[in-house]
């Protein structure tokens, strides 16, 4: 099949994966070649699950204690462990036995913000790396079980300070580098980190992102919570600020460290990261994951989803802040010693090709980005792709939000010649990897849809009614899962009850996604996008509740509602109303103003793309505002509002209306 041929055919086409492609070297014969393969595994992993996990736990990880008990407690009661009683060190998992095995591969390669300055790190040289890091953590007074707080860039050092924690038994929490101070000092508090590690100054598109000015008003913001902090001369900027007998300079530090620290072995079930994620009640969730069972399911998914094997080389171009950077830039790939390229730019700087650039100067075999950038880059057209040469590809992956199927299309048959495999991916921060995908060369796929499950996860369409599973095929209601699985995470830090209502008891005995679905004629599924209040942009998770709460802090919206709209770029789009106080005048100046509110509390990220200025919000005449009204309008579907009758003044909606038309 060419792409002569119509839109039409290529849209209902069912994709058979290349298994005879050029694609695959003879020395790398794929994992898993057909469904038989995976049907056979796939069964097994729910029929004799201790069997296969076991079996998969072995394949992947060492332990330094064995376990003693595969899994225990229940989705209800929210007490699910794994490998119980083991003991591991993931750094040791991702750099020491590679170093030991592979010591001249390369574990880290360097694709920096601005063009042709790549550089590698062996597997020999990140131990070393990671030993100094773990190092200045012990100088510093920190210990096993403390937080340490990351506000980094995109750079191997960033790798070195999540894999230096893990080392000693230290938690981290990462916050993506775009976040306000006030974003972060939330954070910082609610992880009660005594130590966060940052950058002088931070690079990306070509534009300086001042991150230690941000950590400064951070730390004003969090009380007396960080003891240190550790800044990282990125830039070398000579004007930041510098407290002393707080901040460190890595440089000078990182040089006094022994080259060899020993790993620290860690139970099975300790916390090893917190992972912020928003919440439809407005005050993010820090995620705790632990050890054993994050570390197996980022290595088992690497391995299939991806087909990853030595020798390989893996990019996934996700932000490390997000959960994405930890398990497909950092954790996964390297526990099965593969190379990982961490980009620090842009897809569009210098220009369009720079994805494309990369592949062909890293030799990229496994590519994992978002259909966001797709979209983008496919919209520039394809001379960008055809200067590059992107032969190396075997599988070509996306993440963060449902792909559509017209840039599905695009990038299998442009960027992967027809030949790379696509992967699309349907997981969360909660889940720890991946949930629903194909296998690359064996399941046939369908553009747009997810496929099939992920060995050991059970699914169920539910009806949001009544919390019913609607059997068989054909079907659509709430995604959930029947039963516990390795990467899943354990709690919400400092908040048990929050994670059982969120996630344990919306429906019985399940674990509620907070996504709609539907399960076609074959069984495969196909995501729908969010049912609670929280907004999907560019992969990007964001409350309505938290964006509605940075919006209040301007002096000129009295009440806002916001929701997310389809758009054509960043799958969602942030859609604000608000009303403002008497004599506020409605101009493009205000809004500005607004704006900028947003950016300041939250971060560019959370950026709306429109607010609209009304005298009033459609709400109940209980004063409950209706948010499917302001949705349908956003949408252009104002004949399609449905029952009205609870509104307590229907005309208000005229004006609505006119003034989302009027632009």
């Amino acid at each position: 099949m060419t792409l002569a041929e119509s839109h039409e055919e290529l849209l209902v086409k069912t994709y058979q994966p290349p298994v005879n492609s050029g694609r695959i070297p003879s020395d790398k014969k794929p994992w898993i070649t057909s469904m038989d393969e995976y049907n056979s595994m796939y069964k097994e992993s729910l029929d004799s699950p201790d069997t296969f996990w076991r079996k998969m736990a072995s394949e992947l990880v060492e332990f330094t204690k064995p376990y003693q008990q595969v899994t225990s407690g229940s989705l209800h009661n929210g007490d699910t462990q794994w490998f119980v009683g083991g003991e591991l060190n993931v750094s040791y998992n991702c750099v020491d036995r590679w170093a030991r095995d592979t010591p001249d591969n390369v574990a880290i390669s360097f694709e920096p913000d601005a063009p042709g300055g790549k550089r590698t790190v062996t597997f020999k040289e990140l131990l070393e790396n990671v030993c100094r890091v773990a190092g200045m953590f012990k100088t510093l007074g920190l210990k096993k079980g403390d937080t340490v707080a990351v506000y980094m860039p995109m750079i191997p050092e960033t790798a070195y300070v999540l894999l230096a924690c893990t080392r000693l038994g230290l938690v981290h929490t990462v916050v993506f580098a775009g976040f306000s101070a006030t974003s972060l000092a939330d954070r910082i508090k609610d992880a009660n980190a005594s130590v966060i590690v940052t950058s002088d100054q931070g690079l990306r598109g070509g534009k300086l992102i001042h991150t230690k000015k941000i950590v400064d008003e951070a730390i004003k913001l969090s009380g007396d919570v960080v003891k240190n902090v550790i800044v990282f001369e990125r830039t070398g900027a000579s004007d930041i600020t510098y407290v002393e007998g707080r901040d460190v300079m890595w440089g000078p530090l990182f040089k006094q460290q022994a080259s060899y620290i020993p790993p620290v072995p860690v139970g099975s079930e300790d916390p090893m990261f917190i992972l912020y994620t928003s919440g439809s009640t407005g005050k993010p969730k820090g995620l705790v994951h632990t050890t054993a069972g994050y570390l197996v399911g980022a290595a088992m998914t690497s391995k299939y989803t991806f087909d990853l094997h030595i020798g390989d080389v893996f990019c996934c171009t996700a932000d490390i802040g997000w959960i994405t950077g930890h398990t497909y830039v950092v954790y996964g790939p390297l526990a099965l010693g593969v190379t990982s390229v961490i980009f620090e730019s842009v897809p569009t700087f210098p220009d369009a090709s720079r994805f494309w650039q990369m592949v062909d100067e890293h030799k990229v075999t496994q590519f994992y980005t978002a259909p966001t950038a797709i979209r983008a880059l496919r919209r520039l057209g394809d001379s960008y792709i055809n200067c590059c040469d992107l032969s190396t590809l075997r599988i070509i992956g996306t993440v963060g939000e449902p792909i559509n199927p017209e840039a599905w299309v695009w990038y299998h048959y442009v960027v992967g010649d027809g030949k790379a495999v696509v992967v699309d991916t349907y997981w969360q921060s909660e889940t720890g990897s991946h949930i629903i995908t194909p296998l690359p060369f064996a399941t046939p796929t369908k553009p747009g849809s997810a496929t099939l499950p992920m060995f050991g996860i059970e699914l169920a369409i539910l009806d949001p009614a009544d919390g019913k599973e609607l059997e068989g095929n054909d079907v659509t209601g709430v995604l959930a899962v029947k039963r516990s699985w390795p990467s899943m995470a354990r709690t919400i830090v400092g908040d048990h009850d929050r994670y059982l209502s969120t996630y344990m008891h919306v429906y019985k005995d399940v674990y509620f996604t907070g996504d709609g679905a539907m399960r076609d004629s074959d069984g495969y599924y196909w995501i729908k996008g969010r049912v609670d209040d929280v907004i999907n942009v560019s992969g990007h998770r964001i409350s309505t509740a938290e964006i509605e709460s940075a919006l209040i802090v301007d002096n000129n919206v009295s009440e806002s509602a916001v929701i997310g709209v389809e758009d054509e770029i960043t799958g969602q789009a942030i859609f604000a109303y608000v009303t403002t106080p008497k004599g506020v005048v409605d101009s493009e100046e205000v809004k500005k103003a607004m704006i900028q509110t947003v950016r300041k509390e939250i971060g560019p990220i959370a950026t709306p793309k429109r607010i609209i200025i009304v005298d009033e919000l459609p709400k109940t005449r209980s004063g409950k505002i209706i948010r499917r009204v302001l949705r349908k309008i956003a949408a252009g579907e104002e004949d399609q509002l449905g029952d009205l009758s609870t509104l307590a003044d229907p005309s208000i909606l005229d004006v609505l209306v006119k003034k989302v038309r009027a632009g």
